[in-house]
């Protein structure tokens, strides 16, 4: 190994990251194992165990393993440079309550100009001697009074707070919009795999119809599966792989979007997929009835599948709940919202998954595409809706939705798509991040109360309101042949 100064550093160069060093730039790890912390990232304390094929991400720090990882990303293209770059355009940006407070203050400082000069002519006809003086000093004091810095300074001070304090806690706002809405919500929407669970289902059970060989079976839908990348998919290669089963080859895939999908193995047609899938084929899906109704009650996902226009077997994959995820729910109740699950999953494994986790309402066997549709009836019904997802199909539901939150573990679609990311991959951000955008509201609304409060009541008292009943005007005086500005009562 060699070292060399960071600029030189591009991708494709190996690292070799050791025990306490700070990871230098983002890259995959190629050899070794070992814990990293990622809290200036996700916000969690606890570090995160990284292997081969794991991502590291630049100013993380190792812990006690040496890892040698492949660089993937460097200056702008970081992780870091983009949380970054997200955090400044929030930042940046306008919530809509400022437009509100720009309109006021557009007649806010011709209305002090108008009440300073009719101050000075109050002061010059009715004021005692030496009127002139009087009428200028009071005049000038009500256009110092009325300074509209508080009013201005208000939104844009507790937006850089905010964003900042949601940057700590793994929340970055990627628009300064999403800041207000948040707290205006009245249904957070949640997609289920990678989302409420890990997205790495097992598969758990495996039934085939009498007549056929089950180590056969497995080998045909595992050779299928391979060519998928869904985490489904995966389950069934791993399942196979486990139990030495050797994979045949492919002669046509295709994917079905929603459904399943669909190959030629051997000469034989092999579909896979849901239960809708089935009955699109004509197929009775009866047989299995009893197996599917005991699987969707233990939240297993229930996978068919047919050869040659024949069902031949039913699959049983689980995705663990995030341990995370109950005490993001409960959360999200305690802040007086409802929480709805929108998923392409049956509906028995949806109901047991909901029942799990106290969510309030179910929408199940939903296509990529209904999504949308889904998220409109909430709206409907709800009013103000905020949807998190984490998959390419999630991304046109988090255009949808008026808010929309992605996993930063997600897909890179996702995150485009969505207007707040969650860095940790944790749910536990979502009641995070409405709790800091309605503290952050809460407190750009006590800005505003003081600022008009103040000017409210102290521009009379500049103009000298105060001085025919009890003789207390504010002034300013002329001292050492300088202008001072200093406001008392006398």
């Amino acid at each position: 190994m060699t070292e060399v100064p960071i600029a030189e550093v591009t991708t494709e160069t190996i690292v070799e990251i050791r025990p306490g060093e700070r990871v230098p730039v983002d890259g995959e790890v190629i050899e070794g194992q070992s814990y990293i912390d990622e809290s200036m990232i996700t916000g969690e304390p606890v570090p995160v165990k990284k292997q081969v094929g794991d991502q590291v991400v630049g100013g993380t720090v190792n812990q006690n393993g040496t890892l040698n990882f492949r660089v993937t990303a460097i200056g702008e293209s970081s992780v870091l440079a983009q949380i970054i770059r997200m955090v400044e355009q929030a930042q940046g940006s306008k919530l809509p309550i400022q437009a509100l407070v720009d309109k006021v203050t557009m007649w806010f400082v011709p209305m002090v100009m108008l009440l300073a000069m009719l101050t000075f002519i109050v002061w010059f006809i009715f004021g005692p001697d030496p009127a002139l003086t009087f009428s200028l000093v009071n005049a000038v004091a009500v256009l110092i009074i009325a300074c509209p810095c508080a009013m201005g300074l208000a939104t844009p001070t507790s937006i850089m707070v905010g964003t900042g304090r949601g940057a700590e806690m793994g929340v970055l706002f990627r628009k300064g919009e999403a800041l207000q809405a948040l707290q205006e919500v009245k249904v957070i929407a949640v997609d289920k795999t990678g989302t409420l669970t890990e997205g790495k289902p097992t598969l758990t059970d495996f039934y085939v119809q009498p007549g056929f060989e089950r180590e056969q079976v497995l080998r045909i839908v595992a050779s299928v599966e391979a060519k998928s990348e869904h985490p489904i998919a995966l389950a069934i290669v791993q399942a196979a792989e486990q139990q030495n089963i050797s994979l045949l080859p492919i002669t046509t895939f295709d994917s079905v979007t929603g459904f399943g999908i669909k190959a030629g193995v051997e000469g034989q047609a092999v579909h896979i997929g849901a239960d809708r899938y089935m009955q699109q084929l004509g197929l009775d899906v009866t047989p299995f009835k009893d197996e599917a109704a005991h699987l969707g009650q233990e939240a297993k996902t229930p996978i068919y599948v047919a050869i040659d226009q024949k069902l031949v077997a039913i699959i049983a994959v689980a995705d663990p709940i995030k341990d995370t995820t109950y005490a993001a729910i409960a959360g999200l109740h305690q802040l007086g919202l409802k929480v709805a699950m929108i998923t392409g999953d049956n509906r028995h494994t949806a109901q047991a998954i909901a029942a799990k986790l106290h969510i309030d309402q179910v929408i199940a066997e939903v296509l990529p595409d209904g999504k949308v549709d889904a998220i409109r009836q909430l709206q409907q019904q709800y009013g103000r809706v905020a949807f998190v997802g984490d998959g390419i199909n999630d991304a046109p539901a988090l255009a949808q939705a008026d808010v929309g939150l992605a996993i930063g573990t997600g897909t890179d679609v996702a995150i485009e798509a969505a207007d707040v990311v969650l860095m940790s991959g944790s749910l536990q951000g979502v009641p995070n991040a409405i709790a800091l955008s309605q503290a952050t509201i809460k407190n750009i609304r006590q800005n505003l109360f003081w600022a008009f409060f103040y000017n409210i009541a102290l521009i009379p008292i500049a103009a000298g309101v105060l001085y025919p009943a009890f003789g207390i005007f504010c002034h300013l005086f002329l001292q050492q042949a300088q202008w001072r500005y200093p406001l008392f009562l006398y």
